[in-house]
């Protein structure tokens, strides 16, 4: 809760700032938007999706994922795997998560709305193509997730981000349509609504990359995490090598679900994961000042 509360205050000081800074330059003015309903807008607007997947997390996990959730443990496997995650939660100091299994590539992840009622999912071929040693990291990689609080982290980084995509895409785009009127066109709002719907798909590529790289720094604290609950770094390098051997085709995570996934896109800028080569560069890093 204290965290949301610190990303709210801080999100609503910024767009004070933003709002203070508007009324002195007369911004209002020239986009005849009233900046501050439009920053109240923003702010509903830019935290109620990302509020609503994050409170609806674990149920469309278990439906996108067609994942099963271990009530009773039907064999010795499943047996391992909660008392594993059951041993993890105790050293995390967080309450038992749901513990589910899905099929599909060699992959894993954590969600929930709060660490205390979170699920932690492994597919089966994650379970198939990976030690119990490597398997354990892995479950200690989302456990530290969960015990981080990363889904709240990114549903609330996620949010500031939607506001000011909200916000600045209208007030760049009345200011578009402003010119085009003064220009001697008419506009009849059209000009606005054509340049803010672009500019919300401009901005929300920039938005995209910083909330990609928050992701990429809560991968980096989870493979640490799991290095910390296991006692050494050795078995998430082995498992993120194990890893970077396998091809995995065929399912996909859905794209809220990526971002806590134990693998991620490929790309860049917008990729949710760092490469894996670099996150067993920093994890041997680790190993060599044990």
């Amino acid at each position: 809760m204290k965290r949301i509360l610190l990303y709210i205050l801080t999100n609503v000081a910024v767009m004070a700032v933003i709002g203070i800074v508007a009324s002195l330059l007369g911004i209002g003015r020239y986009t005849g938007t009233n900046i501050g309903q439009l920053m109240l807008f923003s702010l509903v607007v830019g935290f109620a999706g990302s509020f609503v997947s994050l409170l609806m997390s674990k149920f469309s996990a278990k439906m996108s994922m067609g994942v099963e959730v271990i009530t009773e443990p039907r064999n010795a496997d499943e047996a391992w795997l909660i008392e594993t995650v059951r041993q993890f939660a105790q050293q995390a100091h967080i309450r038992m998560p749901e513990v589910g299994i899905y099929q599909g590539e060699p992959n894993a992840f954590a969600t929930g709305a709060f660490k205390n009622s979170a699920l932690v999912a492994v597919s089966t071929g994650l379970l198939q193509s990976m030690t119990r040693e490597e398997v354990a990291a892995v479950i200690g990689h989302e456990i530290t997730h969960v015990s981080n609080g990363d889904m709240v982290t990114m549903a609330l980084v996620q949010g500031v981000m939607n506001t000011f995509v909200v916000f600045l895409s209208r007030v760049v785009g009345s200011m578009i349509d402003g010119y085009l009127r003064r220009g001697g066109g008419r506009s009849s709002g059209v000009g606005s609504y054509v340049a803010t719907m672009v500019l919300q798909v401009v901005f929300g590529f920039l938005a995209a990359i910083v909330v990609a790289w928050f992701s990429r720094q809560r991968e980096f604290r989870a493979d640490r995490g799991s290095a910390q609950l296991i006692g050494n770094p050795q078995a998430m390098i082995a498992a993120l090598t194990r890893l970077g051997g396998l091809h995995a085709e065929g399912q996909q995570m859905p794209k809220n679900l990526a971002a806590m996934g134990i693998t991620g896109s490929v790309g860049k800028l917008f990729a949710s994961h760092p490469p894996l080569e670099v996150r067993i560069a920093a994890l041997q890093a680790l190993s060599s000042q044990h």
